[in-house]
């Protein structure tokens, strides 16, 4: 029998890879989403490897309670700093679904993580960063 023990194991393919267009000029934030890119590819990979519900579980809720903090940062410093177009009364309905209703995860649900979070960056996030650098956050 062949010694194995220098075999890589081979790794799921992310769903999201960090880009820099992702930033938005804040690097807590920037940290932030770059874990919960982290965090979906986690999920995915764990779905890639047909892991057991619960360990999907562990790592949903793992994924859901680092998006409320989040969420919580960055409504924080939008209050903090005047800014006026926040969203979270949406999100926290969205996440509370998300925790509350354990659908089966699919390539479906992965692929609404993927839009949403990117959308939420690009389309939310990115709104707020003159605002916030403006008032000296970065």
């Amino acid at each position: 029998m062949a010694d194995q023990s220098h075999m890589k194991v081979a790794t799921p393919p992310k769903l999201i890879v960090w880009s820099e267009r992702y930033s938005v000029g804040i690097s807590r934030i920037d940290e932030q989403h770059q874990r919960l890119i982290d965090l979906i590819n986690d999920l995915h990979g764990a779905m890639l490897e047909k892991q057991e519900e619960p360990e999907l579980s562990k790592i949903l809720d793992g994924l859901a309670a680092y998006a409320v903090s989040h969420f919580a940062t960055e409504e924080t410093l939008m209050k903090k700093f005047g800014y006026p177009d926040r969203l979270m009364a949406q999100v926290r309905l969205l996440l509370e679904k998300s925790r509350t209703n354990k659908a089966e995860l699919t390539q479906e649900v992965m692929t609404f993580l993927q839009r949403w979070l990117i959308g939420h960056i690009v389309n939310v996030d990115k709104r707020y960063t003159a605002h916030l650098n403006a008032a000296g956050v970065n």
